[in-house]
């Protein structure tokens, strides 16, 4: 088994939102990421998509793209994104799945997923804009993020690695010593981070490499050409 992961698919095929317009990197692009997943990934392995799956603003506008995921190979693990607006309770998505036939996929919100010797947790983060209401939501998503290591904890002991997702960013240049995200990781001693989020000239600012003892990675479908990245 092996673990892939790749952020912001943007999926539209049940809504009208050609990603194209922002750029020629995104020409085709469905089609790059069909030929490249099929080419490495097998039905043993699993991806983990970390946010911006679907431009479908309901389960149901999404179907179609939940459905081109479903035909290609591997368990899929999706975290939610800033336009994930289809996004609902765990159970509304787990019984929209079962209905439609969907195999493989899961949704990691305030839970842990095991994968062999790993357990994948993460949360959705926020933009570091300071202000009253963005320091409430980043407050927010410290606790779905230590919910999601507890229930990791509990469900599976302390002797597996932890893999951490998520959407945004979990640090940006201006608080590299003082990110409360990367603060939680070391409280539970994560020491790998995959995040998406960061499109076209936005790339110039991500930060990779290892953060106050954490690995970092930007995963963006764009930045890696739209072929998922193997992590394990």
């Amino acid at each position: 088994m092996s673990i892939y992961a790749i952020a912001d698919l943007h999926l539209s095929y049940g809504t009208n939102k050609p990603m194209n317009i922002f750029g020629n990197v995104w020409e085709e692009y469905e089609e790059k990421l069909k030929r490249n997943w099929i080419s490495k990934i097998k039905n043993t392995d699993t991806v983990l998509l970390p946010g911006d799956f679907s431009w479908g603003i309901s389960l149901e506008e999404s179907l179609k793209d939940f459905e081109f995921i479903n035909n290609l190979p591997g368990r899929k693990i999706l975290l939610k994104g800033n336009h994930d607006y289809w996004w609902t309770t765990l159970k509304k998505m787990n019984k929209f799945i079962a209905d439609n036939g969907l195999k493989d996929i899961e949704f990691l919100y305030n839970n842990a997923i095991e994968c062999e010797e790993y357990i994948i947790v993460g949360t959705r983060g926020w933009t570091f804009l300071e202000n009253e209401e963005n320091n409430k939501i980043i407050a927010r998503e410290l606790i779905r993020l230590e919910n999601s290591i507890q229930a990791g904890k509990k469900l599976y002991g302390n002797e597996k690695e932890m893999i951490c997702i998520m959407h945004y960013p979990p640090v940006v240049k201006g608080n590299l010593e003082t990110s409360k995200f990367i603060e939680l990781m070391n409280k539970y001693n994560i020491k790998r981070c995959f995040y998406g989020h960061l499109h076209g000239h936005s790339h110039e600012e991500r930060i990779e490499g290892i953060v106050n003892n954490v690995e970092l990675k930007l995963i963006s479908s764009d930045f890696i050409k739209f072929d998922p990245v193997k992590i394990i």
